[in-house]
């Protein structure tokens, strides 16, 4: 483009906003960040950290086939919110009100990459009125000034948040909200300030708190994966930009940070080699920076199948029940290298689609003469993250009925697989396997190696969460890490209300505020030191419950139920 300025605010904001433009992930493990940026200025690239960039190319350029072009990795991940007496059952109380540690998440930053947070609540103000805040970056507001480097958005101060409460209406100055109120609910259970009226603390009450309101995802992902128009969902490339923001913002106040991740998707390997897996796992490998992930409530949604084929078996068929209502949906095929898998495909009416032979970056697509489907078969034999094969079936305005698709294995060695249909939010809850497995079924990025994954139970009863994602890893990794309370958790809600919440976002915003105190003693002890994140998790699993009658680590249960005040009376 003649005469283009590629360096202006607004050249730069509207690549990364406009649907005209497709957002791909690329590594940049041959050049320097610098040089990254400078040889792809005029596609608007930008840093997301973990060796990885993104860069922006019109949309004219690109058509069904461009995830051949830019590889399934080069492709955002999607991802949704993953909701649906226990302060006390974590042992946070405990150490909260024990005299000699007496901690609170003093001089700790928790950080939330999520929907947004009512900063009006009292929840997240001091006992004189003034925030708790360090700072917000509303990727949604684009009428103000964006983060250094970040060029869309607006970023909000302290001042500037303080600003805005002495107002009559705050919203006058910063028009932020949080419609779902998931955000303010993880912040508030992790940080929340003590409201003796309400009965209700949060786990770290002097914690400092950070907030990314992620802007929605592009409609040409939700287009490419077939995700219904009214889903809640956020793309891969957002969120780690606001990893970016909320760690500059953690260096500048010289704390530790805590990263809470209550978002989750079925996409990617299951082995945290996803991109944001990879970078989380890169972030919280380093001292001070501690991941805390929602493990996902998808054990009992039929979303994950498992296969295993004898050496005789010719064939392996799999049963989808698609509903009346599913417009379009996708589904991952995943299989750990040497195995070589093709598949074939049959409609409920009996139409067949043959065997597509398994080539490298096979992309066909297939129409039926009786039905208005169309099916679209990407394969990539070795997928360049995972090395493992990837088989991405995605089907438009797929009949109603059972859909099979048969498995057929050419090179053999222990004949299993896995499939992932798209997580709840993502696809109708009448799609489903006939035949599911609940167990694999822990959400991206909570595979993240050196990140504390978190599985939801119920404090009330000592139960598992109906819905609970379970482990292991597709590749074996122990994840879950732990289980913490998430069932009818009370914190805040937008509107200065408070209300009962379920899910594995709860279970993960209680545990950041665990890690908090954790790292608050760290500072505090006779030789002071930021604990190392290994250190942190290793506190915690060796603090866990665990009962009797279970073998660790668990599918289900992880290292046992979280317990800090455990931790210290094991040291004594």
């Amino acid at each position: 483009m003649p005469n283009t300025d590629y360096t202006s605010l607004e050249y730069r904001r509207n690549l990364i906003l406009s649907n005209d433009y497709a957002d791909i992930i690329i590594p940049h493990t041959s050049l320097s960040e610098a040089e990254f940026l400078e040889m792809y200025l005029a596609e608007g690239a930008q840093i997301l950290g973990g060796r990885y960039g993104m860069v922006h190319s019109p949309l004219s350029l690109t058509n069904d086939a461009f995830i051949r072009q830019v590889g399934y990795s080069g492709v955002p991940s999607l991802f949704t919110p993953l909701n649906t007496t226990s302060l006390e059952a974590s042992g946070i109380i405990s150490v909260q009100n024990q005299p000699v540690l007496s901690l609170k998440g003093q001089n700790i930053m928790i950080g939330f990459v999520d929907t947004g947070i009512d900063f009006t609540h009292p929840a997240f103000r001091t006992g004189d009125g003034r925030t708790r805040l360090a700072g917000i970056w509303d990727q949604t507001d684009q009428g103000g000034t964006p983060p250094v480097d970040m060029y869309y958005g607006t970023e909000y101060t302290p001042e500037d948040i303080n600003a805005a409460l002495s107002l009559d209406d705050p919203r006058e100055l910063i028009p932020m909200e949080d419609p779902t109120g998931h955000g303010t609910f993880m912040a508030g259970v992790a940080g929340g300030s003590p409201n003796p009226e309400e009965d209700f603390i949060g786990a770290a009450p002097e914690c400092t708190l950070a907030v990314v309101k992620l802007k929605p995802a592009k409609q040409y992902l939700k287009d490419f994966f077939f995700v219904p128009p009214e889903s809640e969902v956020y793309q891969e490339t957002d969120i780690l930009m606001g990893i970016n923001y909320l760690m500059r913002l953690a260096e500048q106040n010289r704390m530790p940070l805590v990263l809470c991740i209550g978002l989750g998707s079925n996409q990617g390997d299951h082995a945290g080699n996803d991109p944001l897996s990879s970078v989380l796992s890169g972030y919280t490998s380093l001292p001070g920076y501690y991941g805390c992930i929602a493990a996902g409530n998808e054990a009992g949604k039929g979303h994950h199948y498992f296969g295993k084929l004898d050496r005789a078996d010719e064939v392996r068929r799999v049963e989808i029940l698609v509903d009346d209502s599913t417009e379009g949906f996708s589904l991952e095929f995943w299989a750990q290298a040497p195995e070589l898998y093709s598949i074939s495909l049959t409609s409920p009416l009996g139409e067949t689609v043959p065997i597509i032979q398994a080539r490298p970056g096979q992309n066909a697509t297939y129409s039926f003469l009786l039905e208005r489907t169309t099916v679209y078969v990407y394969y990539e034999l070795v997928e360049i993250k995972s090395g493992s094969q990837l088989i991405l079936i995605r089907f438009r305005l797929p009949t109603e009925g059972i859909w099979t698709i048969s498995i057929h294995n050419n090179v053999y060695t222990e004949g299993s697989f896995n499939i992932w249909l798209p997580a709840s939010g993502m696809i109708s809850p009448g799609t489903v396997f006939l035949a599911p497995n609940p167990d694999t079924t822990i959400t991206a990025p909570s595979a993240s190696a050196s990140s504390i994954s978190v599985c939801t139970y119920n404090a009330y009863n000592n139960s598992l969460f109906i819905n609970s994602s379970r482990g292991f890893t597709r590749t074996g990794g122990i994840k879950p890490d732990l289980a913490a309370p998430g069932v009818d958790v009370y914190g805040p809600v937008p509107g200065g209300r408070y209300s009962t919440r379920t899910g594995s976002s709860t279970a993960a915003a209680i545990t950041a505020g665990a890690v908090a105190l954790l790292v608050e003693w760290g500072t505090k002890r006779p030789l002071p030191s930021i604990l190392t994140p290994i250190a942190v998790k290793n506190y915690l699993i060796r603090g866990a419950t665990r009962f009797p009658n279970l073998t660790y680590p668990n599918k289900e249960w992880g290292y046992g139920t979280l317990n800090v005040y455990q931790i210290f009376e094991s040291l004594m």
